[in-house]
């Protein structure tokens, strides 16, 4: 399907809900290639990261530096014909950085007023590159256009472009001169998507691709109005009452309150809220949408469960000591409440 034209026109001229889904799903069958001939051996990453997209939500990339996780945020804003921009973030950013400020200006006339003058913020898709290397403050500049997509500067509301979406990435923990991000930003990233190395096969075909020669360019497969056509398809799509309690099972139990696992009530500090549930609800549509069905299944919100629950819990101080991984708790709750 190389002719995106024809699929613009189509999905202009029908109105089944059906036969939409089918061409969306037969777009991003094409978007997914695209991207794999780029990003070579993380199939599962560009998923997971389409899936956010067309959930309509924000994702947080970690690994090491190196894995492409730039090339990804890159290679889709071109391939789905969004306006794409970058922050760098270092310890000296701002929030005016992010978000803009305003300058006074005065006329020929003498006259002086403030002008607003936007940040990179204002794009439909934002690479926070290395966000963990900014001060809290400025990280939590970006919360207000996460959540709400506007910012406000000197009580004056701007709201941000349609699509707007945020993929950040971030650097492990570990590495000198970051910060941890808070908690109520983590809840703003719709999936975690940990990025690691590519297996043997990816790299020789990663080197033999990019050091012969020039990269062949990257074209797009669609626009921007596809992209928020099928978010909206994607909160239409139905979801079974079994699904439904399957969410709502696994998310429940991953709590440290009397309603949780007590099998695991000890090693939980803090679960996840209600945003997890919702952001199940929307990932396990979108999922389904990309690999050609038109209704989720349990085994969806299993495959979705790292991703979606890994930023949104944090062990106790007893089960770190212990060397107990969050990635292991999520493993049990899988196996017992799905």
């Amino acid at each position: 399907m190389n002719d995106t034209r024809s699929i613009d026109d189509a999905l202009m001229t029908d109105d089944s809900p059906v036969a939409q889904a089918e061409m969306y799903a037969e777009l991003f069958t094409t978007v997914r290639a695209a991207a794999a001939r780029v990003i070579f051996g993380q199939h599962e990453v560009i998923d997971h990261t389409l899936v956010t997209l067309l959930a309509g939500g924000h994702g947080l990339l970690i690994g090491v530096p190196g894995l492409a996780k730039t090339r990804l945020v890159e290679t889709l804003g071109t391939i789905l014909g969004l306006d794409w921009k970058r922050i760098q973030f270092t310890p000296d950013l701002m929030p005016a950085d992010i978000i803009g400020s305003e300058i006074l200006e005065e006329s020929e006339t003498g006259h002086r007023s403030f002008r607003f003058v936007r940040g990179p913020v204002f794009t439909q898709l934002l690479m926070a590159d290395e966000i963990n290397r900014a001060s809290p403050r400025t990280q939590s500049a970006l919360l207000q256009s996460m959540q709400e997509k506007h910012v406000t500067v000197a009580g004056e509301r701007h709201d941000l472009p349609e699509p707007f979406h945020v993929l950040a990435t971030q650097n492990p923990l570990e590495q000198e001169g970051t910060y941890p991000l808070p908690e109520a930003q983590l809840d703003r990233f719709l999936l975690q998507i940990d990025v690691g190395y590519p297996d043997a096969d990816a790299e020789r075909r990663m080197l033999i691709a990019t050091t012969f020669g020039e990269e062949a360019p990257i074209e797009p497969a669609c626009a921007a109005d596809a992209l928020v056509g099928a978010q909206r398809i994607v909160r239409h799509l139905p979801v079974g009452e079994k699904v439904v309690d399957a969410i709502l099972r696994l998310v429940r139990a991953a709590r440290p309150d009397a309603g949780g696992d007590p099998a695991l009530r000890g090693l939980i500090a803090w679960g996840p809220g209600p945003r997890a549930s919702q952001a199940f609800m929307l990932a396990i549509r979108a999922k389904a949408l990309i690999e050609g069905r038109y209704a989720p299944s349990v085994d969806d919100v299993a495959a979705l469960a790292h991703p979606v629950l890994r930023h949104r819990m944090a062990l106790s101080f007893s089960a770190r000591a212990e060397g107990t991984a969050i990635s292991d708790v999520i493993d049990r709750l899988c196996r017992s409440h799905l």
